[in-house]
């Protein structure tokens, strides 16, 4: 069986997909639908040598999402691959949504939109944070994190990598106990908010009300969501996950091996990079792991 999978906020950088669009003009149209539905000419902040516009998360998530979803629609144009099923990591499990025939490009690239604005809104700055903890065992990380409590998992990316989120007021207790219980490293990322935590609740609420306006079809193909790990193609069902993923866990290590269990032997990262792709080589290193820009030739 073949994976789709689809990266998330991180993987971009400035120009991406700057040479596919340039040979195939054709794709400029996937640009004009989200200008009109962001409000902005998304192309020019992918290109533009000052990437501060395209590190904002509300131009952040619908670049990503609609880079993604162009390398998509030409792997479909140009090989015979077609995938049995669909995830995406946080995001990205919105273009797996699109690639699943769930949501139309228009409705999802609005979403993501409002999505990147809600989440860096819900937290007054300075106030929440991220950090990734490297070289401990997950179950190493939820003990420590019981002693807070305002701190949580936002990412169990593969293991020994594992991403926490909440209080900046107790990041620096968090770094000296997980330090001291074996962490090889403790790196505080540079984003706009604490992601996947309770702390951006008022994100959730505000995206809810949104999501229910936009009409959303049965799945096509399984997909695989981050919150439970487990494949969904009921309307009810992804939209109730869809919206508890703003506050909830990225369990993306469960999701790979729920796939590889239920049958996945082949993966492909569609979109930018190659941040999954490296994420599914430390979970499992024996199934066929390819990358977007390693299978075509532009």
């Amino acid at each position: 069986m073949k994976a789709f999978v689809f990266p998330g906020q991180g993987s971009q950088s400035t120009g991406m997909g700057k040479e596919l669009v340039q040979n195939y003009p054709e794709y400029k149209r996937f640009y004009d639908i989200a200008n009109e539905a962001i409000q902005a000419d998304l192309l020019e902040i992918i290109n533009s040598p000052d990437d501060t516009a395209l590190t904002l998360t509300q131009y952040t998530q619908p670049a990503i999402l609609t880079t993604s979803l162009i390398a998509y629609e030409h792997l479909k144009k140009t090989t015979d691959l077609k995938p049995d099923v669909v995830a995406g990591h946080s995001l990205g499990e919105w273009t797996a949504l699109v690639a699943a025939g769930v949501l139309s490009f228009e409705d999802a690239v609005r979403l993501v939109h409002l999505r990147g604005k809600y989440m860096s809104e819900a937290c007054p700055p300075g106030e929440g944070a991220m950090a990734a903890v490297i070289g401990l065992e997950d179950h190493d990380i939820e003990e420590c994190l019981k002693d807070f409590q305002q701190l949580c998992v936002a990412n169990y990316n593969s293991p020994g990598q594992i991403v926490i989120s909440g209080a900046s007021s107790e990041f620096d207790a968090a770094e000296q106990k997980l330090t001291q219980k074996g962490a090889k490293m403790f790196v505080r990322l540079n984003v706009s908010g604490p992601f996947h935590s309770p702390l951006i609740k008022k994100a959730k609420e505000k995206l809810k009300n949104e999501i229910e306006t936009v009409p959303f079809l049965e799945a096509l193909i399984p997909v695989y969501q981050n919150v439970d790990a487990k494949s969904h193609t009921s309307v009810e069902q992804i939209k109730k996950n869809l919206i508890e993923q703003v506050t909830s866990s990225v369990r993306w290590t469960q999701t790979v091996e729920n796939m590889i269990e239920d049958g996945v032997d082949e993966f492909y990262e569609i979109g930018h990079g190659g941040v999954l792709s490296g994420l599914i080589k430390r979970i499992n290193r024996k199934v066929i792991n390819e990358r977007f820009d390693k299978m075509i030739k532009l």
